[in-house]
């Protein structure tokens, strides 16, 4: 089993932990995964036996800010080159752009909830395009349910996901002319802008990985960017890579900060989920927008 494989099992055993899930369906997600048998009743045991314990480091966060009034930009689905064939996106562009995002979307793919990140990054004046990682595959659109998409996204190499995204680098380099760029992911989202940042790409000036694992081999040598790392200080499975994450970063002297919410969960950002923190995905945002402002207005 891959890095990324356990980590999308895992994921589903802390659904099931939590109630999100019941175990058939839990059975169901790890079997289209191809864990079975003794292998998946081994991994719902040690998560039912773990609850999740409140991490006592805190740094930032606090309710300090209110929700401010937007609309998000209308997005569009587009197509562009990528290295093994067209990919898909949306699209939505920033009125008068201060800098392009590239967003990455959870292992349940290019979702309306991504689609909407986009048009909010927009509204706040950062054209966005949102990659879908199956684009080779058809898009998410193919697949029947969320364990499908799951289950694909599983079976796919890093390195393709990596070749893809700095394609979709290079689309928003092209639209977005003479400004900087970012990115932003989400949960498996996460993971993979850590892994966009360990690939030597060096045209990123800001990253905000979300509650993403930091992978084992992890080198950022190769980066630029300035990274805001946010975490649920509940989600202690995550929350063991942050060691990690901040070695290598402090390894080749890149600007950043690590951003742990003590009172949330994995997830908490994804406002059409079960463990949505209203007031910590508020200040992330705004904690985001600002990371972002300073990193792209940096000359």
């Amino acid at each position: 089993m891959t890095e990324l494989q356990r980590y999308l099992a895992e994921e589903v055993a802390e659904d099931l932990a939590d109630g999100i899930i019941t175990r058939r369906e839990a059975v169901r997600r790890l079997g289209l995964l191809g864990v079975t048998g003794a292998a998946a009743t081994g991994l719902l045991a040690t998560f039912a036996a773990t609850p999740a314990a409140a991490s006592t480091q805190t740094r930032g966060g606090g309710h300090g800010s209110s929700e401010t009034t937007w609309a998000p930009v209308p997005r569009e689905s587009i197509t562009f080159a990528g290295p093994r064939g067209p990919l898909l996106a949306a699209w939505a562009p920033a009125a008068k752009p201060r800098g392009g995002v590239l967003v990455i979307h959870e292992n349940r793919g290019l979702t309306e909830h991504i689609r909407t990140v986009a048009g909010r990054l927009a509204a706040s004046g950062y054209s966005a395009l949102a990659l879908d990682l199956l684009s080779e595959e058809g898009g998410t659109g193919a697949f029947p349910g969320e364990a499908e998409v799951a289950a694909a996204l599983s079976t796919i190499p890093p390195e393709r996901f990596v070749a893809d995204m700095k394609a979709s680098v290079t689309e928003l380099k092209r639209r977005v002319r003479g400004k900087k760029l970012a990115a932003i992911g989400f949960c498996f989202g996460g993971a993979m802008v850590w892994r966009l940042l360990a690939s030597s790409e060096p045209r990123l000036a800001a990253a905000a990985p979300f509650y993403g694992p930091f992978p084992t081999d992890g080198d950022l040598s190769g980066s630029r960017a300035a990274v805001l790392g946010v975490y649920g200080g509940l989600d202690t499975r995550v929350n063991a890579t942050l060691p990690a994450a901040k070695a290598a970063l402090e390894a080749v002297r890149l600007r950043y900060e690590l951003l742990t919410f003590s009172e949330a969960d994995h997830a908490f950002f994804n406002d059409t989920g079960a463990r949505f923190n209203p007031h910590a995905a508020t200040e992330a945002w705004h904690r985001v927008l600002t990371w972002f402002d300073a990193a792209t207005s940096h000359h």
